[in-house]
């Protein structure tokens, strides 16, 4: 039986900006009396969140020593443990409420990162989704497509402003962070009823405008207001 709530995600590579247009998003929601319940991955929940640190790490030494010793298959079981967490959590208790969920990553992080960066292939993914997904999935995924070169200047930026830290994926430079584009491109030719696409080079307010569209098409079939 389908859940009375609507779910919604923002999918990207590094720097293409999901967290400023997943807030941008949820306020609009919000200002049109939608109850949204907004979250990310990994993270979402208190285990989500520890986990989320283990790809976020201070030192520069330890993330190469990391990043050189964890097993593809290590890091997709922790993706996995994170999002068995967040949906029991989150995701499924907000959806049978009614809630707008707008989620920053979800499943097809780890098929574009894990199956195609990772090359562990989108099979293996697949048969770990199934079970821990099962039927929760998105309603709508907004892809974020940026060209890795811009997006890995973003994300040196925000770095060097002190922002936040730089995580073990997006040291990875521009050859993985294109291995993962081009995953999350095929994921969208494969699915292009649920995937679109919006390209997010341009500025912030054409972006969301964009967005806002796509997601408003979607509303009135919701009525969690």
């Amino acid at each position: 039986m389908k859940s009375p709530g609507l779910f919604i995600t923002l999918e990207g590579i590094d720097g293409s900006g999901k967290s400023t247009h997943q807030r941008l998003l949820v306020n609009h929601l919000r200002a049109l009396g939608y109850r949204v319940c907004a979250t990310r991955e990994p993270g979402g929940t208190a285990m989500g969140e520890q986990i989320r640190r283990l790809f976020f790490l201070p030192s520069r030494g330890q993330r190469s020593r990391l990043s050189s010793k964890r097993h593809p298959l290590t890091e997709l079981a922790l993706m996995y443990a994170a999002r068995a967490q967040h949906l029991d959590e989150v995701i499924r208790p907000a959806l049978s409420r009614g809630e707008v969920v707008v989620s920053d990553r979800f499943n097809d992080a780890s098929r574009a990162y894990q199956g195609y960066g990772r090359k562990l292939g989108i099979r293996t993914v697949e048969s770990l989704d199934r079970i821990i997904c099962g039927r929760t999935q998105p309603d709508l995924t907004i892809l974020l497509d940026v060209d890795p070169r811009k997006a890995f200047t973003r994300v040196r930026r925000r770095a060097a402003r002190g922002n936040r830290r730089i995580g073990i994926f997006e040291a990875q430079g521009l050859n993985f962070q294109s291995l993962v584009r081009a995953g999350y491109l095929a994921i969208a030719r494969r699915d292009p009823r649920r995937v679109k696409v919006v390209h997010a080079g341009g500025p912030a307010a054409q972006v969301q405008a964009k967005i806002r569209r796509l997601v408003d098409r979607l509303l009135p079939r919701h009525k969690g207001r």
